[in-house]
Parts: C-alpha cells; sequence; structure tokens
C-alpha cells in the first residue's frame, strides 16, 4: 500500500517506521516545519498525494478541515489522528460523503486503548445493576503532557456516565469536601516520563476490581493508526474507530 504522511513529528516518525516494518511504501511525507531528507512536500496540495492509496494526518485542529477537503479533492481515502476538530464533523463527512471516499478517525487509535474502552463499557453495563460498587477513574502521564485529565480519561468517563445510571456528572478538580454519590471523579497526576496508565476503580466495602492500562510507549498508537489505514483501504464512508473495533473483535 502506498501511504502519504501529513505531519511529520514524533507520531509520524513513529507511523513511518511502523508502515515500513509492515511491508507498506510511504511515497508521500509533508511537514512545513521539518527538514529532513524523508520531507517530500513543504505543503500539502492535491498533486502532492494524488497517487497515495491513503494518507494518515496527524498535524493541528486548525488545518484539519481543510487538510480533509484536499485529501476529498485527491480522492483519497483518509486516517485522522488530530484531536480537537471535533466541531466541523458534520462538514468533514459531507466532504467524504460527496467525493466517494473512505474515512476513519479517533482522538486514539492505541488497540489496547480502544479494547479497554469495550472492557469499560461492559464493565459499566454489569455494575450499573450493582449499586454497592462506587467508581472512579485515575490517569498519569508524562510532565510534558499539556492537558489534564488526559482525552482519553475524558472518553472513559463518557462511557461510564452512558453506562451506570447513578452517575451523573464528572469532576476533575481537587476535591476538598465529600464527594455526591451522583459524582465521578475523574483524577490526574503528571510527572516523570510515563507514556500513559489509565486506571478505572469499581469499589465497595469488601472489595476492589481494578482495570488497568499502561502503555509502554507511543509505537502502539502508530500501530493503531496503521492498521485503520489497511481497514479503509477499498472502504468509502465515513467511519470512527469503534467501526472497525467491532469488526476486529467480531461485535457485529
Amino acid at each position: 500500500m502506498n501511504i502519504a504522511i501529513n505531519g511529520y513529528g514524533r507520531m509520524g516518525k513513529l507511523i513511518r517506521q511502523s508502515a515500513l516494518d509492515r511491508g507498506h511504501a510511504v511515497t508521500v511525507i509533508i511537514d512545513p516545519f521539518v527538514e529532513m531528507p524523508e520531507v517530500t512536500n513543504c505543503e500539502l496540495s492535491v498533486d502532492a498525494i494524488r497517487n497515495a492509496e491513503v494518507v494518515i494526518d496527524f498535524t493541528s485542529p486548525s488545518t484539519a478541515l481543510n487538510n480533509i477537503n484536499i485529501f476529498t479533492q485527491a480522492g483519497v481515502n483518509a486516517v485522522i489522528g488530530t484531536t480537537g476538530w471535533y466541531d466541523a464533523i458534520g462538514e468533514a463527512k459531507s466532504l467524504v460523503s460527496d467525493s466517494g471516499t473512505g474515512f476513519i478517525w479517533s482522538g486514539n487509535f492505541s488497540l489496547g486503548v480502544n479494547i479497554l474502552f469495550h472492557l469499560i463499557r461492559e464493565a459499566g453495563r454489569i455494575m450499573n445493576n450493582i449499586p454497592e460498587y462506587d467508581c472512579m477513574i485515575h490517569e498519569y502521564h508524562h510532565a510534558g503532557k499539556a492537558d489534564s485529565p488526559s482525552g482519553t480519561a475524558v472518553m472513559l468517563s463518557s462511557i461510564m456516565l452512558e453506562e451506570i445510571e447513578r452517575k451523573k456528572m464528572i469532576v476533575t478538580d481537587s476535591l476538598h469536601r465529600k464527594i455526591l454519590p451522583e459524582e465521578l471523579q475523574v483524577s490526574s497526576t503528571r510527572g516523570g516520563s510515563v507514556p500513559g496508565t489509565h486506571s478505572i476503580m469499581f469499589d465497595s466495602d469488601v472489595d476492589t476490581i481494578e482495570i488497568t492500562h499502561r502503555a509502554r510507549n507511543r509505537s502502539g498508537f502508530a500501530l493503531g493508526a496503521l492498521k485503520a489505514a489497511e481497514w479503509i483501504q477499498g472502504k468509502t464512508g465515513f467511519y470512527s474507530i469503534d467501526d472497525m473495533m467491532e469488526e476486529i473483535l467480531k461485535l457485529k
């Protein structure tokens, strides 16, 4: 498969290596800010990616919709790992539909994290019927991470609110009071070089059930993006990683 990579930062470099390891050809790498021999183009354009079979985009939310417009004009399927552009999903869907291309997006392409999402959804459905268990989320990330809580922790908490009826709201601040029964606390720790750890706890008077995902490095995110590129090849339509995972896990 001929792959174009838009954005050659840390993730772009990992994706290139993962693509080569899996026997794919990286024919185009686009980045206006990186001067390296692998970078073929400084500017994203229809002509630059026209001959690629799929483009993988890890850039910035401010350019996401314009990038998607170019991908669809070129008739190239796309994998979007850029976050923070989701208010434009409606416009992106229209562009994909009108062009007849394939498109898959996620805020987190780690296969392990997406398996975790499905496990927590099922756990939430079970715990919804067992009020003796309270629940909470804690996540750890490296000292350089700019946001808190992580996007993954927010997605986990959203799943739990959907499945556990007694939980009505998320609390992310430090509490200097007793937590309310309807509140779900999502807490964070920042320090060191931790790639990412997310723990979900269900606690009762007599025991604790804990489900934890620990990322050893960032290669898992690159692998997931490559799996998504392989999955979207030959498809048309607008998909999220949930669609891919449901097929892989045989949930449909």
